[in-house]
């Protein structure tokens, strides 16, 4: 263990650890926030929380998805990190009957079965291998843990070591495989004229998560992997890092106590695997049919009801593909299988769709071979 200089820690500083060590216990532990029967929904608001229409979208994926695969006898639908099953009971409620018929629900979670989850869905702790069909995981990738860095005082970057009551103290610099990922895809920037980091920078190692991507792509024979989350691309790195906590609805200090949500945006570019693409959930969503335009006002005279329903549902929609919010998530769309690229229609206006930020048409650019939407800012 080592203090702020990187010698030796003195006997009090006992319990200080990497974040990556101390969130995994304090989410997946026997304690851990996703072991608590009440769920994440207590605490902060996901898309599938706001609306069923982003179920019913991720429905009319799995429908590309299996006609891509040429419509098999069984087409599989993953919920990674699935809570408590409401995505992938929506999208099991969504699907036409001849879809239904050859679907098949996986829930991945670490958490026990909640009681009166629809039958059709197998709940594992781990993703089913060998399948074919469409795997979406809709905020999991922030929540497999990382380590962070922060450069001291001598502009050297050092790895953030963490109690469990949130208090932090700096250890030794980040070496072979991390400190590698770390020069390739989040390189912290020199001070003017020192030639090294400016003191107090931060960034986040994101190589579990690639590695954690790459792994659960594997489990895929033919289809789509798609990951949704709030990301950052290397173009527009976070200066000061993204680690934070939500409790109780709202954002609040990343405490590695087992109280609250513990969370890091994604590096969505350096997770993406050989001919994957990202683009925004605003364009996703769209593409899918989710568009937050208002009803006609003469319907409110010839159909109050409908009218009421109508507005009810653009309001949702608008929340899902809203800028500055949920509409700024990333998707990053892998598909497997297709030696010759993925058919037509599969994924051509996911990524192509009208993508506004703040009004703003969005800025794309080449990164690595990836077409990357990237707003002109970086919303947080």
């Amino acid at each position: 263990m080592t203090d702020d200089t990187g010698g030796a820690c003195p006997e009090g500083d006992g319990g200080a650890r990497g974040w990556r060590e101390a969130a995994d216990e304090a989410l997946y532990g026997p304690s851990g926030f996703y072991r608590n029967p009440e769920g994440p929904a207590a605490h902060f608001r996901t898309s599938v929380h706001a609306s069923p229409l982003f179920a019913r979208a991720v429905a009319r994926l799995l429908c590309r998805v299996d006609a891509a695969l040429g419509h098999p006898a069984e087409v599989a639908f993953v919920d990674m990190g699935a809570g408590h099953g409401e995505l992938v009971t929506g999208v099991l409620a969504a699907l036409p009957a001849e879809v239904a018929a050859r679907a098949r629900g996986y829930a991945v979670e670490r958490a026990d079965r909640p009681p009166g989850l629809d039958p059709r869905v197998e709940w594992r702790t781990d993703p089913p291998a060998a399948v074919e069909g469409l795997f979406f995981a809709n905020e999991w990738l922030d929540n497999v843990p990382l380590d962070a860095v922060e450069v001291d005082t001598d502009g050297v970057p050092r790895l953030v070591r963490v109690h469990r009551d949130g208090t932090e103290t700096l250890g030794e610099p980040p070496t072979g495989a991390d400190a590698a990922w770390l020069a390739r895809w989040w390189p912290l920037a020199p001070g003017p004229g020192s030639g090294r980091p400016e003191p107090g920078l931060r960034a986040e190692i994101g190589r579990p998560r690639d590695e954690a991507w790459a792994a659960a792509v594997g489990t895929l024979t033919r289809g789509l992997a798609v990951a949704v989350d709030y990301a950052h691309t290397a173009a527009a790195r976070p200066p000061f890092g993204t680690l934070t906590g939500f409790l109780a609805g709202r954002e609040t200090a990343p405490v590695p106590d087992g109280s609250r949500d513990i969370t890091a945006h994604v590096a969505l570019d350096a997770c993406a695997l050989p001919g994957g693409r990202l683009t925004s959930q605003r364009a996703a969503l769209r593409a899918l049919g989710v568009r937050g335009g208002r009803p006609p006002l003469s319907l409110a005279s010839s159909d109050p009801a409908g009218y009421v329903r109508a507005l009810s549902r653009a309001g949702a929609a608008a929340e899902l593909t809203a800028p500055g919010g949920l509409g700024d998530f990333g998707w990053l769309l892998q598909p497997v299988g297709f030696p010759e690229g993925p058919p037509p229609g599969l994924l051509d206006d996911l990524v192509t769709g009208d993508v506004l930020a703040d009004g703003l048409l969005v800025d794309r650019l080449r990164v690595d071979g990836l077409l990357v939407d990237v707003p002109d800012h970086e919303e947080q």
